[in-house]
């Protein structure tokens, strides 16, 4: 993971977008992204398989440069949340 972090900053860094890349500017471009996501699906549960890849990929390229933002390491965070995922939604306990 820390690999793919470094190439992606180093894709921001070389193009000098980091200017652009506030926390805010982020927080919208996921949700901009996202919503291309679930475009994907808004009639039916058919879609194109590519486009919804190059969504998810958007997403998670948005969300690595928002951590580098505020500052956290991706990695950190997501094993901090998923400790309290585990806590919150103890395994074995009721199927949605």
């Amino acid at each position: 993971m820390k690999q793919l972090v470094e190439e992606i900053i180093s894709f921001r860094d070389e193009r000098n977008w980091r200017k652009y890349h506030t926390p805010a500017n982020l927080a919208k471009s996921i949700s901009i992204e996202a919503a291309e996501l679930l475009e994907n699906f808004q009639w039916d549960e058919a879609y194109d398989h590519e486009n919804v890849c190059d969504e998810i990929a958007d997403i998670m390229i948005y969300s690595i440069l928002a951590a580098d933002a505020v500052g956290v390491d991706m990695e950190s965070i997501i094993r901090a949340k998923m400790k309290k995922n585990a806590i919150k939604y103890p395994a074995g306990d009721i199927e949605l």
